[in-house]
């Protein structure tokens, strides 16, 4: 399981993948889920280089799948080999066999993934490994579903259709607003991506020129950054710039638009503030960083606090600034680099007609 991805996706394939371990024999079962895991891998993650984590999650998929069917044959010891054991199963037995064969399943699988990420993540507390509550009843429901596909599958066949109707509804109903929210968020700082902040700032000077208001744009960068992560290691580099993101959003209205620009660049979007507003505002976040103190663990794993950050900023407005998102931008990005190149901790306002 990967952090970013939407949950559902993972809590969904259980479904099929329980459907398989109670309709097919263990070797059927590992093509089943090595077809699955093959066609996520090259949609979504070949790009980035996790072929051993899906090799790894594949496998404890499996190891579940099989522990379930080593249960059920455990209950029903004389079932035809090639006989589907959900065929069986009936009655009070059926059902504790069913729900121990659940619980197997979920147990193998949470245990050997959460057992990873605890091991690969030691600076980190062992109960976010563990997930929410919600997790596991989203799990259940999998499972159940899984049961409920077995059974049209085995003995109403063709009303099979109307079963994966509803789970391909249940599917887009929750999926796809996870994809939007995935889509709009920056995945290492939880603040929105930068075409998201693009695409609302555009929309809300579009509704400032009709209005008449003003808009105020900051765009702020990190300074040194680099020594950050030569220094104490990249993990390290990641705690800061979820700290800085938190100081910026803590030190904006609720109102106001945080977006990761890209790198350890952020930009913030500030409706009704003109020009002098946007650079007291930006005041206010280069002073709130200078005096973070960001606990984290270097690349030897010792603990350690990374203090004395610093911003350089640049502000401006529209319109008083530039008459459109792009000249907006490019103003206050140039006032960005002039903070920079003059010292850097520092806010500078862009010059009018700068873009």
């Amino acid at each position: 399981m990967s952090a970013g991805k939407p949950i559902f996706v993972v809590r969904l394939k259980s479904v099929w993948f329980f459907a398989g371990a109670l309709l097919l024999p263990v070797p059927l079962q590992a093509v089943l889920i090595a077809v699955s895991f093959t066609h996520e891998w090259y949609r979504v993650f070949r790009r980035r280089a996790v072929a051993h984590r899906k090799v790894f999650s594949a496998c404890t998929v499996l190891l579940a799948t099989a522990a379930t069917t080593l249960v059920l044959a455990a209950f029903y010891p004389g079932v035809d080999p090639g006989r589907p054991l959900i065929a069986a199963l009936g009655g009070p037995r059926g059902v504790i066999a069913l729900v121990l064969a659940g619980v197997i399943y979920r147990l193998v699988n949470y245990a050997l993934v959460v057992g990873a990420i605890i091991a690969t993540n030691p600076d980190k507390p062992a109960h976010r490994a563990l997930g929410p509550a919600s997790d596991q009843l989203l799990i259940a429901a999998a499972v159940g579903l899984g049961y409920a596909v077995t059974l049209v599958m085995v003995h109403q066949p063709w009303t099979a259709p109307l079963l994966l109707v509803t789970i391909l509804a249940l599917h887009l109903g929750l999926l796809l607003p996870q994809f939007r929210a995935a889509a709009r968020t920056d995945g290492k700082t939880g603040l929105v991506s930068a075409q998201w902040w693009h695409d609302q700032a555009s929309a809300e000077l579009e509704r400032a020129r009709r209005l008449g208001g003003p808009v105020g744009v900051l765009m702020l960068d990190l300074d040194h950054f680099k020594r950050i992560n030569d220094r104490f290691g990249h993990p390290a580099g990641d705690d800061v710039l979820r700290a800085v993101a938190e100081a910026i959003r803590r030190a904006v209205r609720g109102t106001d638009l945080v977006g990761r620009w890209g790198g350890e660049e952020f930009a913030v979007l500030l409706p009704g503030v003109d020009t002098a507003g946007a650079a007291a505002a930006g005041e206010r976040i280069r002073a709130m960083v200078s005096v973070l103190r960001v606990p984290t663990r270097d690349h030897t794993g010792q603990q350690v606090v990374v203090t004395d950050l610093t911003l350089s900023v640049g502000a401006g407005a529209f319109p008083t600034t530039a008459a459109t998102v792009a000249d907006v931008l490019l103003a206050v990005d140039a006032a960005l680099y002039e903070a920079k190149n003059s010292g850097r901790d520092q806010v500078r306002l862009a010059d009018v007609g700068a873009a």
